[in-house]
């Protein structure tokens, strides 16, 4: 698990730094950058159940259902990450800055540890029930 999330983070902070170089920012108004990141994110939830039904030997049944807890964790988590992670950024003072570019690093890298922690929370939970 230790290993998904370190390939996890260092991909995002990769993808959102060649956005970087490239453009300047990963480009938020348009759809390319949030469907890149919503992909990335979706990776690690679908690596997150794999890895978790793969552990406890599970079933064609138990993958479906370990990669389908914990991608309504990640989302579930991803969407409340924003709420977190806003207003930590905005303390993060960034007037005197002429270079905001480490703190979007961290807002990403934030972002998917969130996710991770999601799907092991929905994968946690959907335990019980089984």
């Amino acid at each position: 698990m230790k290993q998904i999330a370190l390939i996890a983070i260092l991909g995002i902070v990769i993808v959102d730094i060649a956005f970087q170089m490239a453009t300047g920012a990963v480009p938020q108004a348009r759809v390319a950058g949030t469907i890149l990141l919503t992909l990335a994110f979706l990776a690690a939830a679908i690596a997150v159940g794999t890895h978790e039904a793969m552990v406890n030997g599970r079933g064609a049944g138990g993958y479906v259902v370990s990669i389908a807890l914990a991608v309504l964790g990640a989302f579930v988590a991803a969407s409340l990450s924003g709420i977190v992670l806003e207003p930590i950024l905005r303390l993060m003072s960034l007037e005197g800055s002429n270079d905001p570019r480490p703190w979007s690093f961290v807002a990403s890298a934030g972002m998917m540890l969130f996710v991770l922690i999601g799907a092991r929370f929905g994968l946690s939970k959907g335990k019980r029930w089984r």
